[in-house]
């Protein structure tokens, strides 16, 4: 597995010893709710590790360039296409998807987490999470 950039944060999701990404959660000690991202907040919630494959629940593309601020993009801007995604029956993650045409994605498509570069307003790279179909539904 190459070298990757560092995380965009050590909270949001962890790379296992076989180099592949899994998200971190937190469940709440008295009530078992699982909530990402993973809070600040040990005494309360543990940490838990999120399944690295789910199905997609609902989609959109943006296609227009965000307002600035907050986003911090190019002024290239490209379409990018936005999920939820079901991670087992435990939580549905908001994630870019990617590895697929923009239009072929469709509800309950098989996704696996995924790390892909993520370029920061100072210009420093970073790596961050993504969601991309399994299997014949790639591109």
């Amino acid at each position: 597995m190459p070298d990757l950039p560092p995380l965009i944060d050590a909270q949001l999701f962890e790379r296992g010893a076989d180099g592949r990404p899994s998200l971190l959660a937190g469940r709440e000690r008295d009530t078992g709710r699982v909530v990402f991202p993973l809070p600040d907040d040990p005494e309360r919630f543990e940490t838990i590790t999120l399944p690295r494959t789910g199905s997609l629940w609902s989609w959109t593309v943006q296609r227009f360039r965000p307002k600035s601020p907050p986003y911090a993009g190019s002024e290239a801007f490209e379409p990018y296409a936005v999920g939820y995604v079901a991670l087992g029956d435990m939580i549905i993650v908001e994630g870019r998807l990617t590895g697929a045409a923009l239009d072929s994605y469709r509800i309950d498509m098989p996704m696996m987490l995924v790390t892909e570069p993520f370029v920061m307003a100072d210009g420093e790279t970073r790596t961050t999470f993504a969601f991309a179909p399994i299997g014949n539904d790639a591109r």
